[in-house]
């Protein structure tokens, strides 16, 4: 893999710049009603994390979950039903690519040997199940099933995190975790008039990009 500093190439440092400035523009959209344009400055960030990846040779799977989610932005970027389960199936894959790369590049040995890690392990598994305990009674039928292998994969994901030397990646997976669990609240627990929607959909989307932009950084440092 390509070091991520002085060898990088200037495309690569350009496509990093552009990647940011385009989450930045996003941000002040996403309580707008869904247009072409929303969309597109929406899955840029991402899209271009993707496009670093490739440019610097990252793992393949980094590349396939970055891919993975500037599809779902879009599909989350638009309304309906639909839309949502197809965002939901991508950022699925998602979660499952990052599992795989992080116990792939993992150490059993160093998560048993610093208490820490088995400790903040146990804390996202609490979390995870309060959090989907808290969900079940309100979710639709057909989201029971879904939701609950969601949220099993995105744990995979965080304790998988905890196996790597990178706190870059864990900073990101934990960050990743907050904005689904905030996007998860806002769809299903929150009211369509709550004020609180006024800073859960800016927050999700911070913390989404931070943790994404954490992640792709902490496995290209490594």
């Amino acid at each position: 893999m390509m070091p991520f500093d002085g060898g990088l190439v200037g495309t690569a440092n350009g496509t990093l710049v552009l990647s940011v400035a385009a989450a930045a523009l996003y941000l002040p959209t996403t309580a707008r009603p869904a247009s072409w344009r929303r969309l597109a400055a929406k899955t840029a960030g991402v899209a271009l994390l993707a496009v670093l990846s490739l440019a610097v040779g990252g793992p393949w799977l980094l590349t396939l979950a970055l891919v993975l989610s500037a599809l779902g932005d879009a599909c989350l970027a638009r309304e309906g039903e639909g839309a949502f389960m197809a965002g939901l199936a991508s950022f699925l894959g998602v979660h499952l690519a990052y599992a795989v790369l992080f116990a792939g590049a993992g150490s059993a040995a160093l998560f048993a040997g610093e208490p820490w890690r088995p400790l903040v392990a146990l804390g996202l598994a609490a979390f995870a199940g309060l959090f989907y305990k808290r969900l079940h009674p309100v979710l639709p039928a057909a989201l029971v099933v879904p939701v609950a292998v969601y949220v099993l994969a995105i744990l995979a994901m965080g304790v998988a995190a905890l196996f790597l030397p990178a706190p870059l990646v864990i900073v990101g997976a934990v960050l990743f975790m907050a904005s689904d669990a905030i996007l998860g609240a806002e769809r299903f627990l929150l009211a369509e008039a709550s004020a609180h929607r006024l800073w859960s959909r800016p927050a999700v989307w911070v913390l989404y990009y931070a943790g994404q932009l954490a992640i792709v950084l902490g496995v290209l440092l490594a």
